[in-house]
């Protein structure tokens, strides 16, 4: 790409469709907003979520002042050059990690071109546009050959059996999609054992067994066949949970369709569990974020211990493991401090889940999550706050302040 992308005719070249991604568009014009409406129902455009609103740049920038922003965002203007770079400048400011600007223009300008290049636009297109040359714009950002993959992985895992990880991996999923707009699949990898389709009330025909007994046969379409729908913008690859077979799986085996999941999902949730294979330590050492999930007992810090360190020599070049510690406050029930556990292995938590049989035995026996038996609950926050955390759209909170706080504070007092 030499130049601004100009209206075309020739529809003989696939178009690769998009993937599950979230498309907001703002428009300052009726046509343009038009021929977005139109592009949105191409067959092509089938997995994606659009939303069109009107008022340009300056409305995008007021939108995503306190909001997530989606994978893509597109936005008309026919402002001069420096009120335009300056509206990308303050929207550069709001954009989440991996979040991609299209600008379309009314005016065929080279040198504005290059400039919205150096800031990190990925691609300008001018105005009027065919809707299937808008198509084909976005398509070429997502499928073409050599394109980023748009999917983070979020690997969930329990330092010990019951430690409630699986728990978390699927409340956090669905916060990433109900909170957070984004599309996200959940993986659940324990092939014997899951619990991710009684989690979501879902009985699939398929899931993930079918990819992982044949790992050859995993594209785009047939992990799309298979996905149950929990909702328009939450997949479940759900796992058999039967004892009719063995699974002796080789260290390669999910390697295929993690890779077609990255390339059309923005959000991906991997369900380890507790047991450590080839396969499993694999797994863990490719995901973009590990979250161990933990309980505030003896054993649970050891194996915790054991898996940041192996996994920070075996990613060396990544953020460390989260840590998460789950069943906090069981009655009667003597546990590490938090500040002690995190101290131990070297890791912050970077969130304390209550114990509150009540409200998760009710949300598991409903085949509910715990925001939809009770959505005012801190617990379901925690599940918003961890789901920011693990995707970048929120700073790390400590979760407790120092001891020394408060004679800090009086020492600063009395010099004042």
């Amino acid at each position: 790409m030499t130049g601004p992308r100009s209206s075309g005719s020739d529809r003989d070249i696939t178009i690769a469709p998009l993937p599950r991604i979230s498309i907001q568009a703002f428009c300052e014009t009726s046509d343009v907003a038009g021929m977005v409406e139109v592009a949105s129902v191409d067959r092509r455009m089938d997995k994606a979520h659009v939303k069109i609103q009107m008022g340009g740049v300056w409305a995008a920038v007021e939108a995503y002042r306190n909001a997530p922003t989606p994978n893509l965002i597109a936005i008309e203007t026919t402002h001069g050059r420096n009120e335009l770079l300056e509206g990308l400048d303050k929207l550069a400011e709001a954009c989440d990690p991996g979040t991609r600007v299209v600008v379309i223009g009314h005016v065929n300008d080279v040198l504005l071109y290059r400039e919205l290049m150096r800031r990190g636009i990925s691609e300008y297109v001018i105005a009027p546009i065919a809707p299937i040359e808008f198509v084909k714009a976005l398509s070429e950002l997502f499928a073409s050959p050599g394109a980023a993959p748009i999917g983070r992985t979020v690997a969930f895992v329990g330092a010990k059996g019951g430690a409630g990880a699986s728990t978390v991996a699927h409340n956090v999923a669905w916060a990433m999609s109900k909170s957070l707009g984004l599309n996200t699949t959940i993986v659940d990898l324990d092939l014997a054992f899951g619990t991710a389709g009684l989690d979501f009330n879902q009985d699939p025909a398929q899931g993930i067994a079918e990819l992982a007994l044949a790992p050859d046969r995993a594209d785009a379409n047939l992990v799309d066949r298979i996905m149950a729908r929990c909702s328009d913008q939450l997949g479940l690859l759900a796992a058999p949970a039967t004892l009719d077979r063995v699974y002796d799986l080789e260290d390669t085996v999910f390697d295929g369709v993690l890779d077609v999941l990255r390339g059309q999902v923005p959000s991906i949730v991997l369900d380890v569990p507790h047991i450590w294979s080839g396969w499993a330590r694999r797994v863990l050492a490719g995901a973009d974020e590990v979250v161990i999930v933990s309980n505030p007992d003896l054993a649970s810090l050891r194996n915790a211990k054991n898996m940041v360190d192996l996994l920070k020599a075996m990613r060396q070049n990544d953020e460390p493991a989260r840590l998460v510690l789950n069943a906090v406050g069981v009655p009667k029930r003597p546990e590490i401090k938090p500040d002690d556990y995190s101290k131990a292995i070297e890791t912050p938590a970077i969130a304390q889940i209550p114990f509150d049989p009540q409200l998760f035995g009710t949300a598991a026996n409903n085949g509910q999550m715990i925001a939809e038996v009770n959505a005012t609950a801190r617990t379901a926050q925690i599940f918003v706050e961890i789901a920011q955390i693990v995707t970048g759209r929120a700073e790390i909170k400590k979760a407790r302040k120092s001891l020394l706080d408060p004679l800090l504070s009086k020492l600063q007092r009395k010099k004042a």
